[in-house]
Protein backbone atom coordinates (compact mmCIF):
# COMPACT_ATOMS: atom_id res chain seq x y z
CA UNK A 1 0.00 0.00 0.00
CA UNK A 2 1.47 3.39 -0.97
CA UNK A 3 2.65 5.55 1.92
CA UNK A 4 2.98 9.29 2.18
CA UNK A 5 6.65 8.61 2.85
CA UNK A 6 7.06 7.44 -0.74
CA UNK A 7 6.91 11.06 -1.92
CA UNK A 8 10.06 13.15 -1.76
CA UNK A 9 10.43 16.53 -0.11
CA UNK A 10 12.23 19.26 -2.07
CA UNK A 11 14.95 21.13 -0.17
CA UNK A 12 16.27 24.33 -1.73
CA UNK A 13 19.79 24.99 -0.48
CA UNK A 14 22.64 22.56 0.12
CA UNK A 15 24.35 24.23 3.05
CA UNK A 16 24.44 23.07 6.67
CA UNK A 17 20.70 23.60 7.21
CA UNK A 18 19.58 22.00 3.97
CA UNK A 19 21.75 18.90 4.31
CA UNK A 20 20.75 18.45 7.95
CA UNK A 21 17.10 18.69 6.94
CA UNK A 22 17.67 15.93 4.38
CA UNK A 23 19.39 13.75 6.99
CA UNK A 24 16.69 14.38 9.59
CA UNK A 25 13.98 13.44 7.08
CA UNK A 26 15.92 10.34 6.02
CA UNK A 27 16.16 9.27 9.64
CA UNK A 28 12.35 9.22 9.60
CA UNK A 29 12.27 7.28 6.32
CA UNK A 30 11.32 10.31 4.20
CA UNK A 31 13.14 10.82 0.86
CA UNK A 32 14.32 14.24 -0.28
CA UNK A 33 15.81 16.05 -3.23
CA UNK A 34 18.36 18.73 -2.30
CA UNK A 35 18.72 21.48 -4.92
CA UNK A 36 21.78 23.75 -4.73
CA UNK A 37 22.31 26.77 -6.99
CA UNK A 38 26.12 26.77 -6.72
CA UNK A 39 28.15 24.68 -9.14
CA UNK A 40 29.01 22.21 -6.39
CA UNK A 41 28.08 21.38 -2.81
CA UNK A 42 30.58 23.21 -0.61
CA UNK A 43 30.82 25.78 2.15
CA UNK A 44 32.70 29.05 2.19
CA UNK A 45 33.77 30.75 5.40
CA UNK A 46 35.99 29.77 8.27
CA UNK A 47 35.43 28.64 11.83
CA UNK A 48 32.10 28.29 13.62
CA UNK A 49 31.23 27.48 17.20
CA UNK A 50 29.01 24.61 18.26
CA UNK A 51 27.19 24.94 21.56
CA UNK A 52 26.10 21.91 23.58
CA UNK A 53 22.52 22.36 22.33
CA UNK A 54 23.47 21.30 18.81
CA UNK A 55 25.23 18.16 20.03
CA UNK A 56 21.86 16.84 21.19
CA UNK A 57 20.83 17.05 17.53
CA UNK A 58 24.03 15.43 16.28
CA UNK A 59 23.45 12.61 18.77
CA UNK A 60 19.96 12.09 17.43
CA UNK A 61 21.30 11.99 13.86
CA UNK A 62 24.21 9.67 14.67
CA UNK A 63 26.83 12.28 13.74
CA UNK A 64 28.70 13.00 16.96
CA UNK A 65 31.67 10.78 16.17
CA UNK A 66 32.62 12.15 12.71
CA UNK A 67 32.02 15.75 13.79
CA UNK A 68 34.02 15.35 17.00
CA UNK A 69 36.94 13.89 15.05
CA UNK A 70 37.32 17.22 13.20
CA UNK A 71 36.49 19.60 16.05
CA UNK A 72 38.50 21.35 18.74
CA UNK A 73 37.13 21.31 22.29
CA UNK A 74 38.42 24.49 23.95
CA UNK A 75 39.25 24.70 27.64
CA UNK A 76 37.59 28.07 28.25
CA UNK A 77 35.52 30.87 26.78
CA UNK A 78 37.59 33.96 27.58
CA UNK A 79 36.68 37.64 27.24
CA UNK A 80 39.45 40.26 27.39
CA UNK A 81 39.38 44.04 27.24
CA UNK A 82 40.60 45.09 23.78
CA UNK A 83 42.26 48.26 25.09
CA UNK A 84 43.98 47.10 28.27
CA UNK A 85 44.25 43.41 27.40
CA UNK A 86 43.00 42.53 30.88
CA UNK A 87 40.76 39.52 31.41
CA UNK A 88 37.12 40.43 31.98
CA UNK A 89 35.64 36.97 32.47
CA UNK A 90 36.02 33.32 31.56
CA UNK A 91 33.75 30.30 31.48
CA UNK A 92 35.59 27.00 32.04
CA UNK A 93 34.38 24.33 29.61
CA UNK A 94 35.58 21.28 31.53
CA UNK A 95 33.80 18.69 33.64
CA UNK A 96 31.36 21.04 35.38
CA UNK A 97 30.23 22.54 32.06
CA UNK A 98 29.78 19.13 30.45
CA UNK A 99 27.96 17.78 33.48
CA UNK A 100 25.50 20.67 33.41
CA UNK A 101 24.84 20.65 29.67
CA UNK A 102 25.53 16.95 28.94
CA UNK A 103 27.58 17.85 25.86
CA UNK A 104 30.73 19.87 25.10
CA UNK A 105 31.41 23.20 23.46
CA UNK A 106 33.28 22.81 20.17
CA UNK A 107 35.02 24.78 17.44
CA UNK A 108 35.03 23.52 13.86
CA UNK A 109 35.79 24.70 10.35
CA UNK A 110 32.51 25.35 8.56
CA UNK A 111 33.73 23.33 5.56
CA UNK A 112 34.57 20.36 7.80
CA UNK A 113 31.08 20.29 9.31
CA UNK A 114 29.53 20.64 5.88
CA UNK A 115 31.65 17.78 4.53
CA UNK A 116 30.49 15.46 7.32
CA UNK A 117 26.87 16.24 6.48
CA UNK A 118 27.50 15.91 2.74
CA UNK A 119 29.18 12.51 3.08
CA UNK A 120 26.33 11.25 5.26
CA UNK A 121 23.84 12.50 2.67
CA UNK A 122 25.70 10.80 -0.17
CA UNK A 123 25.58 7.49 1.70
CA UNK A 124 21.82 7.64 2.12
CA UNK A 125 19.64 6.09 -0.56
CA UNK A 126 16.86 8.46 0.52
CA UNK A 127 18.71 11.64 -0.46
CA UNK A 128 19.36 12.94 -3.96
CA UNK A 129 21.66 15.89 -4.60
CA UNK A 130 21.59 18.27 -7.56
CA UNK A 131 23.95 21.23 -7.93
CA UNK A 132 24.00 24.15 -10.38
CA UNK A 133 20.21 24.50 -10.28
CA UNK A 134 18.74 27.88 -9.31
CA UNK A 135 15.07 27.78 -8.30
CA UNK A 136 13.11 30.72 -9.68
CA UNK A 137 9.49 29.63 -9.27
CA UNK A 138 7.59 27.54 -6.71
CA UNK A 139 3.89 26.67 -6.88
CA UNK A 140 1.61 24.26 -5.04
CA UNK A 141 -0.06 21.81 -7.41
CA UNK A 142 -2.32 18.79 -6.90
CA UNK A 143 -1.46 18.15 -3.28
CA UNK A 144 2.23 18.77 -3.83
CA UNK A 145 4.79 21.39 -4.87
CA UNK A 146 6.47 22.10 -8.17
CA UNK A 147 9.72 24.04 -8.39
CA UNK A 148 11.16 25.38 -11.63
CA UNK A 149 14.80 26.32 -12.25
CA UNK A 150 16.30 29.12 -14.30
CA UNK A 151 17.32 26.54 -16.89
CA UNK A 152 13.75 25.26 -17.21
CA UNK A 153 14.08 22.07 -15.19
CA UNK A 154 11.11 21.04 -13.04
CA UNK A 155 11.15 19.31 -9.66
CA UNK A 156 8.08 17.89 -7.95
CA UNK A 157 7.63 16.88 -4.33
CA UNK A 158 5.13 16.55 -1.55
CA UNK A 159 6.46 19.70 0.10
CA UNK A 160 9.33 22.19 -0.14
CA UNK A 161 11.79 23.53 2.43
CA UNK A 162 13.60 26.79 1.73
CA UNK A 163 17.04 26.44 3.33
CA UNK A 164 18.66 28.94 0.99
CA UNK A 165 20.12 31.30 3.53
CA UNK A 166 20.13 35.00 4.27
CA UNK A 167 19.29 36.05 0.70
CA UNK A 168 16.61 33.38 0.35
CA UNK A 169 14.64 33.19 -2.88
CA UNK A 170 12.03 31.01 -1.19
CA UNK A 171 11.49 33.57 1.59
CA UNK A 172 10.40 36.12 -0.98
CA UNK A 173 7.86 33.62 -2.30
CA UNK A 174 6.54 32.84 1.20
CA UNK A 175 6.99 36.07 3.20
CA UNK A 176 7.84 38.69 0.55
CA UNK A 177 9.54 41.13 2.93
CA UNK A 178 12.44 42.37 0.83
CA UNK A 179 16.12 42.34 1.62
CA UNK A 180 17.65 41.63 5.05
CA UNK A 181 18.68 44.58 7.18
CA UNK A 182 22.37 45.54 7.40
CA UNK A 183 23.44 45.83 11.05
CA UNK A 184 26.16 48.40 10.42
CA UNK A 185 28.76 45.84 11.49
CA UNK A 186 31.47 44.38 9.26
CA UNK A 187 33.20 41.05 9.88
CA UNK A 188 36.64 40.21 8.51
CA UNK A 189 37.67 36.56 8.71
CA UNK A 190 40.93 34.74 8.07
CA UNK A 191 42.46 31.36 8.86
CA UNK A 192 46.18 30.95 9.57
CA UNK A 193 48.37 27.88 10.05
CA UNK A 194 49.36 27.33 13.68
CA UNK A 195 53.01 28.16 12.98
CA UNK A 196 52.08 31.67 11.86
CA UNK A 197 50.44 32.46 15.19
CA UNK A 198 52.96 33.79 17.76
CA UNK A 199 53.57 31.05 20.31
CA UNK A 200 52.35 33.13 23.25
CA UNK A 201 48.89 33.35 21.64
CA UNK A 202 48.40 29.67 20.77
CA UNK A 203 45.80 29.21 23.44
CA UNK A 204 43.40 26.28 23.57
CA UNK A 205 40.52 28.67 24.25
CA UNK A 206 37.82 30.55 22.41
CA UNK A 207 39.18 34.03 23.10
CA UNK A 208 37.79 37.41 22.20
CA UNK A 209 38.83 40.97 22.94
CA UNK A 210 35.84 43.31 23.41
CA UNK A 211 36.15 47.03 22.67
CA UNK A 212 34.19 50.13 21.77
CA UNK A 213 32.52 49.37 18.43
CA UNK A 214 35.07 46.60 17.74
CA UNK A 215 35.95 43.10 18.85
CA UNK A 216 38.50 40.49 17.84
CA UNK A 217 38.23 36.70 18.08
CA UNK A 218 40.91 33.99 18.09
CA UNK A 219 40.46 30.24 18.38
CA UNK A 220 41.99 26.98 17.09
CA UNK A 221 40.57 24.71 14.39
CA UNK A 222 41.33 21.21 13.07
CA UNK A 223 42.87 19.88 16.28
CA UNK A 224 44.96 23.04 16.55
CA UNK A 225 46.53 22.93 13.08
CA UNK A 226 44.80 26.19 12.16
CA UNK A 227 43.65 29.33 13.94
CA UNK A 228 40.52 31.26 13.12
CA UNK A 229 40.76 35.07 13.34
CA UNK A 230 37.71 37.31 13.24
CA UNK A 231 37.70 41.11 13.39
CA UNK A 232 34.37 42.91 13.78
CA UNK A 233 33.78 46.66 13.71
CA UNK A 234 31.03 49.17 13.07
CA UNK A 235 31.02 50.56 9.53
CA UNK A 236 28.62 51.98 6.98
CA UNK A 237 30.33 50.13 4.16
CA UNK A 238 27.94 47.71 2.52
CA UNK A 239 28.44 45.03 -0.11
CA UNK A 240 25.97 42.26 -0.79
CA UNK A 241 27.33 38.78 -0.61
CA UNK A 242 29.49 36.73 1.65
CA UNK A 243 32.86 36.55 -0.02
CA UNK A 244 34.33 40.00 -0.65
CA UNK A 245 37.95 40.90 -0.08
CA UNK A 246 38.45 43.22 2.85
CA UNK A 247 40.19 46.59 2.97
CA UNK A 248 43.17 46.27 5.37
CA UNK A 249 43.53 50.06 5.71
CA UNK A 250 40.01 50.41 7.11
CA UNK A 251 40.54 47.41 9.37
CA UNK A 252 43.76 48.72 10.93
CA UNK A 253 42.28 52.19 11.36
CA UNK A 254 39.36 50.79 13.35
CA UNK A 255 41.67 48.75 15.60
CA UNK A 256 44.42 51.36 16.00
CA UNK A 257 43.72 51.89 19.72
CA UNK A 258 43.55 48.22 20.69
CA UNK A 259 46.14 46.41 22.80
CA UNK A 260 49.40 44.94 21.46
CA UNK A 261 48.22 41.31 21.12
CA UNK A 262 45.28 42.32 18.93
CA UNK A 263 47.41 44.55 16.69
CA UNK A 264 50.11 41.86 16.43
CA UNK A 265 47.59 39.26 15.32
CA UNK A 266 45.96 41.64 12.84
CA UNK A 267 49.37 42.28 11.28
CA UNK A 268 49.75 38.57 10.54
CA UNK A 269 46.99 38.69 7.96
CA UNK A 270 47.68 39.64 4.36
CA UNK A 271 44.28 38.79 2.87
CA UNK A 272 40.93 38.92 4.65
CA UNK A 273 37.45 37.95 3.56
CA UNK A 274 34.76 40.46 4.44
CA UNK A 275 31.15 39.78 5.44
CA UNK A 276 28.50 42.45 5.91
CA UNK A 277 26.41 41.43 8.92
CA UNK A 278 22.67 41.44 8.31
CA UNK A 279 19.61 40.07 10.04
CA UNK A 280 15.85 40.52 10.12
CA UNK A 281 13.29 41.16 12.86
CA UNK A 282 11.76 37.93 14.20
CA UNK A 283 8.55 36.78 12.56
CA UNK A 284 5.96 34.30 13.78
CA UNK A 285 5.02 32.70 10.46
CA UNK A 286 7.41 31.52 7.76
CA UNK A 287 5.29 28.80 6.13
CA UNK A 288 2.66 28.86 3.40
CA UNK A 289 0.80 25.62 2.82
CA UNK A 290 3.33 22.97 1.86
CA UNK A 291 6.23 25.43 1.70
CA UNK A 292 8.33 26.43 4.70
CA UNK A 293 11.67 28.02 5.61
CA UNK A 294 14.57 26.84 7.72
CA UNK A 295 17.68 28.41 9.28
CA UNK A 296 18.76 31.83 8.03
CA UNK A 297 15.97 31.86 5.46
CA UNK A 298 13.47 31.83 8.35
CA UNK A 299 15.28 33.71 11.11
CA UNK A 300 18.64 35.24 10.15
CA UNK A 301 20.62 36.39 13.16
CA UNK A 302 23.81 38.23 13.95
CA UNK A 303 26.81 36.15 14.98
CA UNK A 304 27.18 37.32 18.57
CA UNK A 305 25.69 34.22 20.18
CA UNK A 306 27.33 31.86 17.65
CA UNK A 307 24.00 30.10 17.10
CA UNK A 308 23.15 30.52 13.41
CA UNK A 309 24.18 27.02 12.33
CA UNK A 310 22.98 25.52 15.62
CA UNK A 311 19.48 26.96 15.15
CA UNK A 312 19.33 25.62 11.58
CA UNK A 313 20.22 22.12 12.80
CA UNK A 314 17.59 22.33 15.55
CA UNK A 315 15.07 23.48 12.94
CA UNK A 316 15.83 20.47 10.75
CA UNK A 317 15.27 17.95 13.53
CA UNK A 318 12.07 19.65 14.69
CA UNK A 319 10.69 19.87 11.16
CA UNK A 320 11.26 16.17 10.43
CA UNK A 321 9.68 15.17 13.73
CA UNK A 322 6.61 17.31 13.00
CA UNK A 323 6.23 15.75 9.54
CA UNK A 324 5.92 12.35 11.18
CA UNK A 325 3.65 13.61 13.95
CA UNK A 326 1.30 15.05 11.30
CA UNK A 327 1.38 11.77 9.36
CA UNK A 328 2.48 13.48 6.18
CA UNK A 329 0.09 16.44 6.33
CA UNK A 330 2.87 18.89 5.52
CA UNK A 331 0.77 22.03 5.82
CA UNK A 332 -0.14 21.03 9.39
CA UNK A 333 3.42 19.87 10.09
CA UNK A 334 4.89 23.17 8.96
CA UNK A 335 2.45 25.16 11.10
CA UNK A 336 3.40 23.03 14.12
CA UNK A 337 7.12 23.37 13.31
CA UNK A 338 7.07 27.17 13.18
CA UNK A 339 4.92 27.30 16.32
CA UNK A 340 7.49 25.17 18.13
CA UNK A 341 10.44 27.25 16.92
CA UNK A 342 9.55 30.92 16.54
CA UNK A 343 9.93 32.00 20.17
CA UNK A 344 13.27 30.25 20.63
CA UNK A 345 14.76 31.50 17.37
CA UNK A 346 13.25 34.94 17.90
CA UNK A 347 14.88 35.16 21.31
CA UNK A 348 18.26 34.28 19.80
CA UNK A 349 17.79 36.88 17.05
CA UNK A 350 16.96 39.60 19.58
CA UNK A 351 19.62 38.64 22.11
CA UNK A 352 22.30 38.41 19.42
CA UNK A 353 21.72 42.10 18.75
CA UNK A 354 21.83 42.87 22.47
CA UNK A 355 25.08 40.94 22.89
CA UNK A 356 26.57 42.82 19.93
CA UNK A 357 25.95 46.11 21.71
CA UNK A 358 27.19 44.60 24.96
CA UNK A 359 30.47 43.44 23.40
CA UNK A 360 31.00 46.79 21.67
CA UNK A 361 30.23 49.00 24.65
CA UNK A 362 32.28 52.07 25.53
CA UNK A 363 32.48 54.52 28.40
CA UNK A 364 30.24 53.87 31.39
CA UNK A 365 28.52 50.97 29.64
CA UNK A 366 31.88 49.26 29.20
CA UNK A 367 32.75 49.74 32.88
CA UNK A 368 29.41 48.32 33.95
CA UNK A 369 29.85 45.34 31.62
CA UNK A 370 33.32 44.56 32.89
CA UNK A 371 32.29 44.94 36.53
CA UNK A 372 29.19 42.81 36.12
CA UNK A 373 30.88 40.01 34.18
CA UNK A 374 34.00 40.07 36.30
CA UNK A 375 31.98 39.44 39.46
CA UNK A 376 30.29 36.29 38.15
CA UNK A 377 31.21 32.83 39.34
CA UNK A 378 31.46 30.06 36.71
CA UNK A 379 28.19 28.65 38.06
CA UNK A 380 26.44 32.01 37.59
CA UNK A 381 27.88 32.32 34.10
CA UNK A 382 26.56 28.88 33.13
CA UNK A 383 23.16 29.67 34.61
CA UNK A 384 23.00 32.75 32.39
CA UNK A 385 23.43 30.72 29.20
CA UNK A 386 21.30 27.72 30.15
CA UNK A 387 18.43 29.02 28.02
CA UNK A 388 20.62 28.54 24.94
CA UNK A 389 22.66 25.46 25.79
CA UNK A 390 20.26 23.47 27.93
CA UNK A 391 18.41 20.46 26.57
CA UNK A 392 15.38 21.31 24.44
CA UNK A 393 13.29 18.32 25.45
CA UNK A 394 10.80 18.72 22.64
CA UNK A 395 13.70 18.10 20.23
CA UNK A 396 15.49 15.27 22.00
CA UNK A 397 12.72 12.70 22.25
CA UNK A 398 13.26 9.49 20.37
CA UNK A 399 16.15 7.12 19.92
CA UNK A 400 19.56 8.71 19.70
CA UNK A 401 21.92 7.81 16.92
CA UNK A 402 19.32 6.44 14.54
CA UNK A 403 20.58 5.66 11.07
CA UNK A 404 20.26 8.30 8.37
CA UNK A 405 19.72 5.72 5.63
CA UNK A 406 17.86 2.52 5.06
Amino acid sequence: MPSWKDQQVLIVGGGIGGLTAALALARQGIPSQVIEQAAEFKEIGAGIQLGPNVFWMFEKLGLIEPISALAVFPENLVMLDSITGEEVTRIPLGDAFRKKFHHPYALIHRADLHNVLLEAARKSNLIRLDAAQKIVEVVEVNGGVKAKTASGKDYRGAALIGADGLWSTIRQIVVSDGKPKPAGHITYRAVLPRDEIPEQYRWHNMTFWAGEKVHFVLYPLRTGELYNLVAVFHSNRYEEGWDSYGDPAELHERFAQTCAPVRALLNKIESWRMWVLCDRPPIKEWSRGRITLLGDAAHPMLQYLAQGACMAVEDAVCLADQAVAADGDYAAAFRAYQQARYLRTGRVQIMARVYGEFYHAGGVAKELRNTMLGARTPEEAMAGIEWIYGEQKELTRGAAGASASR
